[in-house]
């Protein structure tokens, strides 16, 4: 297995904002959120992403990610898939649903180019958190619990959010970059407690995000998909 500092060059390259998945067309109800003014600023910005990363990612996202990390370094097919239908379950609108959908795609179609794809999946596709768990497994073994995969999963989601914010507020980057960085101990903190999560407790409630997404379906004028 590769040292750490091995397995952080891949973790990265998953992470990072060029992989083409397409991620920049959606802002998961953010636009939405910034043009009724509950996004104003950076503070704002902040208290959006510290809400999205625990009442979200932390409770939903991160467990599921973690299990489908599991069950892709085991080769459990049938499990991987179930906790990848799970995934598809908790995207509550329309919008959020079809991001799940459409950057996943992207994202197999990409691992099958570069000869990553398992033959067990054969032709089949899965969602955006499924295949990232995929890849990670695949370009940087997840050991132990597989909290690094998990903290790069973490980031890209929160990176995204605060891209599209560069382009919904008058923000300078400087102020962007500063809240990243004030989120990122807070990252590790839910990547940590997702570790601990019991099948029995997965699970998430963001209303308003699910609601401004709902919304945004009928914006008049919009940047983004979602």
């Amino acid at each position: 297995m590769p040292s750490f500092p091995a397995r952080l060059l891949p973790l990265l390259y998953l992470a990072g904002p060029t992989l083409p998945v397409g991620a920049f067309a959606w802002s998961q109800g953010l636009e939405t959120a910034c043009a009724e003014g509950a996004v104003r600023d950076a503070a704002s910005l902040k208290e959006r992403l510290l809400t999205l990363l625990h009442f979200g990612l932390e409770r939903f996202d991160l467990p599921v990610f973690l299990r489908c990390c599991a069950a892709a370094g085991k080769g459990a097919t049938e499990e991987f898939l179930y906790w990848d239908r799970l995934i598809f379950a908790g995207r509550e609108s329309a919008e959020l649903w079809l991001e799940e959908e459409q950057t996943g795609k992207a994202l197999c179609r990409l691992l099958r180019e570069q000869g990553m794809w398992p033959e067990s999946l054969r032709d089949r596709v899965c969602g955006y958190t499924a295949a990232f768990a995929l890849a990670a497994t695949g370009l940087a073994p997840c050991p132990g619990d597989g909290q690094d995969a998990a903290c790069a999963y973490a980031w890209n989601r929160m990176e995204s959010q605060a891209n599209a914010a560069c382009r919904c507020l008058p923000l300078g980057q400087s102020a962007v970059q500063r809240v990243l960085l004030d989120i990122m101990p807070a990252i590790a903190g839910s990547v940590g407690r997702a570790t601990r999560t019991a099948d029995e407790d997965i699970g998430s409630s963001l209303p308003g995000t699910v609601l401004a997404s709902c919304r945004h379906e009928r914006q008049y004028s919009r940047m983004f998909r979602s």
